[in-house]
């Protein structure tokens, strides 16, 4: 008796090994559960095994089934379609259509050309999207309500430092967002996408996890492009028409706006954190337009490669240069960092005491207001230097 006891305790052992190392895999899990359960001890213990995890794994599937359900039903009225008409001269592709015909130039009237999504920030009818949205000056915009109601839409504003845009529409006691904290957020954390996907289906919802944080991407097409300082990235479907959507967490906060979706992967869509949008929203809320501080430096980052190749003392910070062409000029005449000396090829290492090596140059002046005085070490010829600078109002 003691010798068969003996054989069976060592054999569930081993399997029990396998299969918490995981080297077992699915095929050990459908092979060798049925001969567990035929030995008298490791049925036992594994029929109680099994059924706490199956117990537990349902317990939370059904909480987070159920925490998804009122997430999307809190949120989704306040998600608006945005359709964009214009009067054609020319053929155009339908972007929600490529492989079809081209929409007819010689109708007369405006055509559908396209689509997104925005989400409702004020009771009397301020909608934050995404400026590529509504880049279109000759075009008309309109917005589709949850129930159905169709509005004039007026474009209020288009912010010059990122893909945010706000557009206003004619009405009262609107449901509103609730806007959550971005820098709250954490790798693997749920969160579910809302938005016009293809310019047809109103109000779509996927989910998925947060898959990074803090990603520097560039997002565009063919007729503009823009920079995402610290970009958060999921892999909730983000489809054409999803662009401006709110990204939510299961308490039903926006937390991002839906912006760019990586062809070249699966599932790797990027969104602008609410953080970085709460500032627009507040300001146009106060001056009706968006007020930003300037600098007036062009820049780029200083990495590691970068200092090495150009042999420079600091790999961080912002390097001032000029671009591509004869009027972009590394420091705008007249602007606050003219003022202060500035010069091209400066490296602003820090603001205020903050290093510019996890954060960037504009991610850090934009959590200041006109007028505010700041303090920027400076690495210039080789050394290093403090210089007070003025922040202005940036004019459009």
């Amino acid at each position: 008796m003691a010798e068969k006891f003996t054989r069976e305790f060592l054999i569930v052992t081993v399997i029990v090994s396998l299969i918490v190392g995981g080297s077992a895999g699915v095929l050990g899990g459908l092979f060798l559960t049925p001969a567990i359960k035929s030995l008298p001890l490791a049925g036992k213990f594994f029929s109680d095994y099994e059924r706490a995890m199956i117990e537990n794994k349902t317990v939370v599937s059904v909480e987070e089934e159920s925490a998804t359900i009122s997430a999307v039903a809190k949120v989704s009225p306040s998600v608006v379609s945005i359709i964009v008409s214009k009067e054609l001269t020319e053929g155009l592709i339908d972007p929600f259509n490529p492989f079809g015909p081209q929409l007819n130039p010689e109708s007369g009237e405006s055509q559908r050309v396209g689509g997104g999504t925005g989400f409702i920030v004020s009771a009397d009818g301020l909608i934050l999207t995404n400026k590529h949205v509504v880049s279109d000056e000759a075009a008309e915009y309109s917005v589709v309500m949850a129930d159905g109601r169709e509005f004039e839409a007026k474009i209020l504003a288009r912010d010059f430092n990122n893909d945010l845009a706000i557009i206003k529409i004619e009405a009262v006691d609107l449901p509103v967002v609730n806007l959550g904290d971005s820098d709250a957020l954490e790798l693997g954390q749920t969160v579910i996408a809302i938005g016009y996907t293809l310019g047809e289906y109103q109000n779509t919802v996927t989910k998925g996890i947060i898959s990074g944080i803090d990603r520097r991407v560039v997002a565009g097409s063919n007729f503009q492009a823009d920079i995402i300082d610290e970009a958060l990235q999921t892999d909730a479907a983000i489809n054409p028409g999803n662009s401006g959507g709110p990204l939510i967490n299961l308490s039903g906060e926006v937390v991002g706006i839906n912006t760019a979706v990586n062809r070249e992967g699966e599932s790797i869509g990027f969104a602008i954190p609410i953080n970085v949008a709460k500032q627009v929203v507040n300001s146009v809320k106060e001056f009706g337009e968006i007020v930003r501080p300037w600098l007036g430096v062009r820049y780029q980052n200083v990495t590691s490669e970068l200092a090495k190749a150009n042999e420079i003392s600091v790999d961080y910070g912002a390097l001032i240069v000029a671009g591509r062409t004869d009027a972009d000029l590394a420091v705008a005449p007249g602007s606050p960092a003219d003022k202060a000396g500035l010069e091209a090829n400066d490296i602003i290492l820090e603001i205020n005491g903050v290093k510019l090596d996890k954060v960037t140059l504009a991610t850090e002046i934009q959590k200041y207001g006109v007028d505010d005085e700041i303090e920027l070490k400076v690495w210039h010829d080789g050394e290093v230097k403090v210089v007070k600078v003025k922040l202005e109002k940036r004019e459009s």
